[in-house]
C-alpha cells in the first residue's frame, strides 16, 4: 500500500511556468534517469520507478500481486502557484489512472492535489474520483503549516464525502538545513514529521470532526507509536497546552487509523501490532527506493506470526483502508 512511481517523461515545468525548481528527468543512460530539480541534481532513479511491467515482475519475486502507487513526495509542488500545482497534479493523476486502468489486477492509485488551495484541491479530488483513484497521498505538513489548520477542513470533508482514503507521507522535514550530514533528514526528520502529522490531527480534533476519513501513516507511524507514552504524559501533565482543542487522550486513537509495516525490525513490528492491532497495519514497501523494504514483507514471513495476522498485514488491512475487496483482484 506504499510504493512510488513517476512518469517516464515529464514536462519542463520550470521553463513553462517561468519560475521554481520543478522536477524533470534526464535519461542519461539506458534504464536510468537523473531527477533534476530545476538545474540541480536531486537523485538518480532506475527504470523500475516508471516501468509498470518491470515493477509487476519485481513484485512477483515476492509473491505480491498488487501495488498501491502514488507519486514521489518531491513532486507535490505545494510551494508553487496553486493553478500551476493543479496542472502538475492533474498530469501525475492522469498517469497513475492510466496505469491502473491498463493493469487493474496489479495497480491501485492514490492521487495528489494542490493542498495549498482547498478549493482547487476539492475539485481535483472530485475529478480523481471519476478517474477511479482510491485516495490521495499528502505531505506531513503543507508549506510548514500543520494539518489541523482550518484551511484544510474542506479537503477532509471532501475525502469523507467521496470515500477517498488518505496516506500521509513525511516530507519537507523540519530542521533539514541543520542536519544535512549523515542523511539525517531521512533517518531522523522523517519519523519526526510523521509524528508531527499524527499529533496535529489528534490534538487539533480532526479525527473527531471527520471520523469517516481513513488516514494511513507511512513508515509504521514514524516516531509516534514509539513515543506514545511521552505524548500521553504531556497530554496529562500539561492539558493547558496540549488538550486545548481536543480533550480526548491520544492513546484512545490507537487502532483508529492505519499505518504501514515498514519498521525494518521484527521486534518493532511486534510492538506496532500490539499497539494498533493487525487489522490496522498494512504491507508497505516504499518501493523502489533503497530506504524501503525492497524484499516486500519477507521478514514478516519469518516472524512466526499467526496466519490470520499475516493475512491482515498482507491484504485485509489495505483492502479495508481502501474500501475494496479481494474480488476486485481475482
Amino acid at each position: 500500500m506504499h510504493t512510488h512511481i513517476i512518469p517516464e517523461k515529464l514536462p519542463r515545468w520550470t521553463e513553462q511556468f517561468g519560475y521554481g525548481n520543478f522536477i524533470h528527468l534526464e535519461h542519461h543512460r539506458p534504464g536510468f534517469a537523473r531527477m533534476m530539480q530545476g538545474g540541480r541534481f536531486f537523485r538518480e532513479i532506475e527504470q523500475n520507478c516508471w516501468d509498470p511491467e518491470l515493477r509487476i515482475s519485481d513484485y512477483q519475486k515476492f509473491d505480491t500481486q498488487v501495488q498501491v502507487i502514488c507519486t514521489i513526495p518531491v513532486m507535490f509542488s505545494y510551494d508553487a502557484k496553486p493553478l500551476d500545482c493543479l496542472e502538475v497534479s492533474m498530469f501525475l493523476n492522469d498517469h497513475i489512472a492510466e496505469i491502473c486502468n491498463k493493469y487493474p489486477k496489479n495497480y491501485v492509485g492514490l492521487g495528489t492535489v494542490p493542498m495549498q488551495d482547498a478549493e482547487l484541491a476539492v475539485k481535483e479530488l472530485e475529478r480523481m474520483k471519476t478517474l477511479g483513484l482510491k485516495g490521495i497521498q499528502i505531505g506531513s505538513n503543507i508549506n510548514d503549516k500543520n494539518l489541523n489548520e482550518p484551511q484544510f477542513y474542506p479537503i477532509w470533508e471532501a475525502c469523507e464525502r467521496l470515500d477517498l482514503a488518505i496516506m500521509i507521507h513525511p516530507w519537507n522535514m523540519m530542521g533539514k538545513s541543520q542536519m544535512e550530514k549523515y542523511w539525517l533528514p531521512w533517518l531522523v526528520g522523517m519519523p519526526a514529521e510523521t509524528s508531527r502529522a499524527i499529533c496535529s490531527l489528534i490534538f487539533g480534533g480532526i479525527l473527531e470532526k471527520y471520523p469517516k476519513v481513513r488516514f494511513n501513516f507511512s513508515h509504521a507511524s514514524g516516531s509516534f507509536l514509539a513515543t506514545i507514552g511521552r505524548v500521553e504524559h504531556g497530554f496529562n501533565c500539561r492539558p493547558d497546552l496540549v488538550a486545548i482543542d481536543n480533550p480526548i487522550n491520544p492513546r484512545d486513537y490507537l487502532g483508529k487509523f492505519w499505518t504501514d509495516c515498514i519498521t525494518h525490525d521484527a521486534r518493532m513490528l511486534e510492538y506496532v501490532l500490539e499497539m494498533q492491532g493487525s487489522k490496522k497495519v498494512c504491507l508497505g514497501s516504499d518501493y523502489p527506493f533503497p530506504l524501503g523494504d525492497l524484499e516486500i514483507g519477507h521478514f514478516i514471513t519469518e516472524m512466526n506470526l499467526p496466519e490470520s495476522t499475516v493475512e491482515d498485514i498482507f491484504c485485509n488491512s489495505t483492502l479495508e483502508w481502501l474500501n475494496m475487496s479481494k474480488e476486485d483482484f481475482l
